[in-house]
């Protein structure tokens, strides 16, 4: 670890503070988003920490007014003033500047008063999950953090607060990080649920065990729940721990009430609750969202006369908190997909859940595949190209009662958080759609909505691995489910990347995270398919190749120069040029040789029906019904 730097001029008061932990209670300030945001200025979709440049005197004037309630700390308006969080404003190359004038905001406010006030500078999580879960790697990570705190450490601030943090390991990051770019006291705090545990499952021994190993000046709990749930978790921590702690709640649950989000605990209840949390052992106290200057005036005057106990006696050793035993594994037979892959050639088809709400014309397509036994499953993409179309999971659920043939729904991480994925899949299984395809789904700048937001809360083998975790009766945090689910999981194959050895890293993740099949984008070489099968050493399991009939030149080309991950090759270009009219048969004619060719290394095809046409589906599987007439078992094509 490289050395400290020594204290900058404008931290000489962190041994003050460090001093004056030892003279409990220290009142910290309340919210400073929330109160931005009900001071009518701002919208919450704005980057409030960018307001430290643009509206300074805006901030300014909120620390002002905490000061004048009594206030000893003020945290700095920097909360997403890190790189990850910063970028989705496009202002990753402003974090010196911001996370600077934030400290220098604060310490103006603190001169113009001439009160004996430190300055916290506030660092909050990335926004992001880390992996495994999601895309942040922990380098990633700690040099976000290292360069936030390096800022707000070089421009004055006494002490750090890393704040609202709802994955352990993530505060872990941030506390080694700050402490490779300063020498300041670390303050470092959890958010929880209503439940009493961080969103990761940390129970109070979870938490002190791993905040206590940290050895930072104060551990505690921000933001989270009200301050009812927040004094049950403190006053079980203050039972394990002889670290100094700290409960900020915010002001109970917000409710949108005039266009405007309002909080419901008055500044008399949030008063009681600071004096009764004092008096079990909390040595700093304030608020988070929702609590204004006034409920830190009210704090102010309910524990002025209260002292934390001085010992808090030994504590006891934090033991491993106990979860409930994890289900076993469902009993559920294999479906019927899972049962045919790797022992018959599979085949599946592709349908796009129409845009409005009728379902016939699209039922009656499949009908005819059903009644020639041509499909073995159907697969229901998630909003193809961003585009607002009736749920997949809806028209899964349709195909499946009223055609009796199973589907795979994709399921597309980009476009819901992962709260949404959790009810999703729960959903879906309660409606029998158990075979899932993962993918990131398109864009929402190529849709109908392109102001829409991207959602980035976890990765395709984020979200494998959250339904691997489901199939073993738990979810990520180890918490059980009510019943353990029994998922069929799919994920993408490129053959065509571009970069042949990320690709090979990415599909080992998931594969690692427990994919179980995988489907490929369209292809037109069979020279990819051998390559990757001699690649990987055999496919680890079964392959639905992507099929999709080409129709004519300008189909060929719109697929090869605008659709990621497909390729077609020179010679399929000149033939279809030189087929005029006849391109829709020559499509097909390819079709069938690329068939031949390959049907062998793989378990089955993905078929795709050229702009929603069937016919020629309906062609090239009666064909390939006399090319595999018993379906057998591709002989070469799984390891």
């Amino acid at each position: 670890m490289a050395s400290k730097p020594p204290l900058p001029v404008g931290a000489l008061l962190a041994q003050s503070y460090l001093d004056r932990l030892q003279a409990p209670p220290i009142l910290c300030d309340g919210a400073m988003g929330t109160e931005l945001y009900a001071r009518g200025a701002v919208s919450f979709d704005r980057c409030l920490d960018e307001l430290n440049l643009s509206r300074p005197s805006l901030v300014q004037e909120v620390h002002l007014d905490y000061i004048r309630a009594g206030a000893e700390v003020l945290e700095t308006n920097t909360f997403g003033a890190n790189r990850v969080r910063l970028a989705a404003h496009r202002l990753q190359d402003a974090v010196d500047e911001i996370n600077r004038r934030g400290v220098a905001i604060a310490r103006e406010a603190v001169r113009l008063t001439g009160q004996q006030v430190w300055v916290a500078g506030a660092v909050g999580p990335l926004g992001r999950p880390m992996a495994p879960l999601g895309p942040v790697s922990r380098r990633q990570a700690r040099d976000a953090f290292r360069e936030q705190a390096a800022s707000l450490a070089a421009a004055g601030a006494d002490l750090l607060m890393l704040e609202t943090f709802g994955d352990l390991e993530e505060l872990a990051q941030a506390v080694e990080a700050a402490r490779e770019s300063c020498s300041l006291p670390l303050v470092a705090q959890v958010t929880i649920t209503q439940e009493g545990r961080t969103p990761g499952g940390d129970a109070p021994a979870d938490i002190v065990r791993t905040l206590d190993a940290l050895d930072v000046a104060v551990i505690g709990v921000n933001c989270s729940v009200g301050p009812q749930t927040i004094m049950q978790v403190v006053r079980e921590m203050a039972s394990l721990s002889r670290t100094p702690l700290s409960a900020l709640p915010n002001a109970g649950f917000p409710s949108y009430v005039g266009g405007r989000f309002a909080y419901l605990s008055s500044p008399d209840y949030m008063a009681d609750y600071a004096r009764t949390m004092v008096e079990a052992g909390v040595v700093m106290v304030g608020g988070c969202c929702g609590t204004s200057p006034l409920h830190v005036e009210r704090m102010r005057d309910a524990i002025r006369q209260v002292s934390p106990p001085t010992d808090r006696g030994r504590p006891r050793r934090p033991a491993v908190a106990a979860r409930p035993a994890a289900r076993q594994p469902a009993e559920a037979p294999p479906t019927a997909l899972q049962q045919k892959l790797g022992s018959e050639f599979t085949v599946t088809v592709e349908v796009a859940p129409p845009r409005g709400f009728d379902t016939s014309q699209t039922l009656a397509s499949l009908a005819r595949l059903r009644s020639g036994g041509l499909v073995d499953a159907v697969n229901v993409p998630d909003s193809p190209m961003a585009r607002g179309r009736l749920s997949a999971l809806v028209m899964a659920t349709l195909v499946q009662s009223r055609l009796g043939i199973e589907t795979v729904l994709h399921l597309a991480t980009r476009h819901r958080n992962l709260v949404a994925l959790h009810s999703e899949l729960l959903g879906a299984h309660a409606l029998g759609v158990r075979n899932v395809f993962v993918v990131m789904g398109d864009m929402p700048g190529v849709g109908d909505y392109p102001d829409a937001t991207a959602v980035s809360d976890i990765t395709t083998s984020g979200l494998i691995r959250l339904m691997d975790s489901f199939n073993q009766g738990v979810d990520l945090a180890g918490r059980p489910l009510e019943q353990s689910t029994a998922f069929h999981i799919g994920c993408a194959l490129n053959m065509a990347a571009a970069d042949q050895d990320r690709e090979m890293r990415v599909l080992e993740r998931k594969l690692k995270a427990g994919a179980h099949f995988l489907l490929t984008q369209a292809v037109y070489d069979p020279e990819l398919v051998e390559a990757w099968r001699r690649r990987l050493g055999g496919f680890p399991v079964p392959v639905l190749m992507g099929v999709l009939p080409l129709r004519s030149l300008r189909h060929a080309e719109f697929l090869h120069n605008e659709v990621p991950g497909i390729v077609v090759p020179d010679d399929a270009m000149a033939r279809l040029r030189g087929a005029g009219e006849r391109a829709p048969e020559v499509g097909v004619a390819m079709t069938k040789e690329l068939l031949q060719a390959v049907h062998s290394q793989v378990a089955g095809v993905y078929m795709i029906p050229p702009a929603g046409r069937y016919d020629p589906l309906v062609e090239v599987l009666e064909w390939l019904r006399t090319v595999v007439p018993s379906r057998a078992a591709p002989s070469c094509g799984c390891a």
